[in-house]
C-alpha cells in the first residue's frame, strides 16, 4: 500500500489484493470503497468531522434544514438579544405535546429530529434568530475527482481492508477473509479506543471550563 493513499493508488490497491484485472471486478471498485467508508463511518464517531455551523431560523417556520452530509446531532443553541442559550434535545413527540400550535411563536426551547434532513423546534421561532449546530458529519465520498478525505490521512489501513471485505459477496469465495476480518477488526478496535480518548479529553476540557 502506498505511504499516501490516494482514491486513484487505494483502487490500484484492492485489484492487487484481490489479485483481480477483468473489467467485471474494476468497475466494482468504486463500489466496495464506498461500502467500506459507510461501515467505517457506522462504527466510529471521530472528531475529524465534527463540526460547527452557524444559519438563521425563518420566522413562523418551525422546521429547520440540516446541513448536507449530516451525521449526528451533538448540540443546538440560539443567539438571544447577543446572549447564547442553549436549545435542549428533546423527543419528536413532546415537542408536538408541548407546543401544539406551530402557528404560535417564541424562543425555541427544544429541538427534534423531524426526519433525516430536518430537524423541529419548539416554540416555533418568533424572529430570525441565529443558531449554532454542532454536529458530526458524513465526509465528503472518495471518487476520483475527490482524491483523499480522513479516511485515506487517519485510516488507510482500515479503509483498505473494509473494502476487500466488501469486495467478497461480489467474488463469492476466497480464503482470505478470516485474515482480512482479523486485519480490519484489529484496526477498528484502535480508531475506537483512539476516539474515545479523543471524546473523553474533549468532555474533560468543556468540564474544567
Amino acid at each position: 500500500m502506498a505511504a499516501s493513499m490516494t482514491y486513484t493508488s487505494l483502487a490500484d490497491d484492492i485489484a492487487s489484493y484481490l489479485e483481480r484485472s477483468d473489467a467485471q471486478t474494476l468497475a466494482k471498485i468504486p463500489t466496495f470503497i464506498m461500502l467500506a467508508e459507510q461501515v467505517i463511518a457506522s462504527e466510529i464517531k471521530f472528531l475529524g468531522n465534527l463540526t460547527v455551523n452557524n444559519s438563521t431560523m425563518v420566522i413562523g417556520d418551525a422546521v429547520i434544514p440540516k446541513p448536507a452530509r449530516w451525521h449526528k446531532t451533538v448540540s443546538m443553541n440560539v443567539v438571544v438579544s447577543g446572549e447564547r442559550q442553549p436549545v435542549f434535545l428533546r423527543k419528536y413527540e413532546y415537542l408536538r405535546e408541548y407546543w401544539p400550535d406551530a402557528t404560535a411563536t417564541g424562543t425555541p426551547a427544544y429541538y427534534a429530529d423531524y426526519d433525516y434532513t430536518h430537524w423541529l423546534v419548539a416554540p416555533t421561532p418568533a424572529a430570525t434568530y441565529t443558531f449554532e449546530i454542532s454536529y458530526y458529519q458524513r465526509l465528503q465520498p472518495l471518487d476520483g475527482t475527490n482524491q483523499t478525505n480522513w479516511f485515506t490521512e487517519y485510516a488507510p489501513q482500515a479503509l483498505l481492508y473494509g473494502a476487500l471485505l466488501q469486495a467478497m459477496p461480489f467474488l463469492k469465495n476466497d480464503e482470505r477473509i478470516p485474515m482480512w476480518q482479523a486485519q480490519y477488526q484489529q484496526i477498528i478496535q484502535t480508531l475506537k479506543t483512539e476516539d474515545i480518548q479523543r471524546m473523553g479529553d474533549r468532555q474533560a476540557v468543556a468540564m474544567d471550563s
